[in-house]
Formats: C-alpha cells, structure tokens, sequence
C-alpha cells in the first residue's frame, strides 16, 4: 500500500531531513510512525500527500509511483489518502455536516450524491445527532471526529492521521484512537503519526521509530522506544 525506496530529503542549504529510508506498509495495516520533533515525521507526511517531493529514492502509494508526481496528479493522490491535522482544519461558518459536504463540492460531486455521503460518515464517526452544530459549539474530540469523517468522504484506501490527538485531553484522544481502530478494521490502512507514548504504547500495533531523519527501528507489535 505505501512503499518506500531509500527516500531521501535534503534542504538547502545543508538540511537532511529524512534520511535513506526504506519500509513498506501492507493493505489493511495499522502503523504508528514515531519520533521526537525534527526527527523527520512531518517531512515523510508531506511526501506521502506530494506536498514535497524526494530528493532520492522512490515513493509508491497504492502500486503508483508518485516519486515525480505531476501538479495536476496530486488531487487524484488526495483522494486515495485521507488526512486528519492536530489542528482540524474545519470552516468556522459551516456546519460540521457543510464541512464534510464541502470536500465533496470542490470536486464538483452531484448534490444528491453530496447529499447521501456527508450524513452517513457522519454517522461513522458518531455525530449523526450534532451535524447541524458549529466548529464553535462542539468539543476538540468532536472537531476531530468531523475532520475524520471529511477524510473518509471518497473511500480512501488509506488514512494518514498527523498528531491527530496532539491537541486532545486524554479522554478525547483514546476516543479517536478508538475511532480510528474502527476504520481500519473496515480494510482501511491507518498511518498514525504521532509523539504520544502512551497511545503507542498500548496500541500493541506496529510501530516505526525516526531518529535524526532515520529509520531506527521497525517492530511488528512494537512500542516507542525514544
């Protein structure tokens, strides 16, 4: 499902911020990817959603090698990988049901399809009786909760949740951990990264472990280690 071939990220002017790096990630899979900040964690995401683009190495998602993405490719990418940020990124005047709409009307979707989708990954998702509310008026757990139902809105085969508790109290983050388990046992493969060590920890998933832009560790049922 996600492959990479000793990928490499360099800035300029000597900024090396992934490293050779090489793993592969199965359908179906629940991976957490690991590490302190710097560590290279948010340069591999913006590798996976062609945001970057590798110095070395080749990058392949879904058998398709995005290494040399084109900028008229990346949408359709997009679509294969869904993304949830720590910070949610949800429109402040929609509803959180015009939310997960709107992702669908960008690309042009029929409103009666809009209109048949948005409601049911609301109701994955548990906020079937809150669609109607506001970012203001609900909980950062339930802010989360709409972001992952707008991530879900075209099947992705992937998720790639990026510190998706990372502004969470304990209780609502172990609610989207929960969340997310669900998803991925729908067939979804979860990509969660993350710096929380007692999630990973009790995951009992596999778990990849970053270190100055390297690959340190890969444990099949593993914890964080750093």
């Amino acid at each position: 499902m996600i492959k990479l071939k000793n990928i490499s990220k360099f800035y300029q002017p000597n900024v090396v911020a992934v490293d050779d790096i090489s793993f592969h990630i199965k359908p179906g899979e629940f991976v957490s990817l690991v590490g302190q900040s710097g560590t290279g964690k948010t340069t591999l995401v913006k590798l996976l959603i062609g945001e970057e683009r590798a110095t070395r190495g080749e990058l392949f998602v879904g058998g398709w090698n995005i290494t040399k993405i084109s900028q008229s490719d990346i949408p359709y990418l997009r679509r294969q990988i869904g993304v949830i940020f720590q910070d949610f990124k949800l429109l402040p005047k929609k509803t959180l049901l015009e939310n997960v709409a709107f992702a669908l009307q960008v690309c042009g979707k029929p409103m009666a399809k809009i209109k048949k989708i948005a409601p049911q990954v609301m109701k994955i998702v548990g906020l079937e009786n809150k669609m109607n509310r506001y970012p203001h008026e609900v909980s950062g757990g339930e802010k989360q909760r709409t972001a992952i139902a707008r991530s879900l809105v075209y099947q992705p085969k992937i998720l790639l949740a990026d510190e998706p508790t990372g502004n969470l109290d304990s209780i609502n983050a172990q609610e989207i951990i929960d969340l997310l388990l669900k998803i991925n046992s729908f067939g979804t493969t979860v990509v969660l990264v993350t710096h929380n060590r007692d999630i990973v920890n009790k995951l009992h998933r596999r778990v990849l472990t970053l270190h100055e832009g390297r690959l340190v560790s890969d444990q099949a049922v593993g914890k964080y280690i750093i």
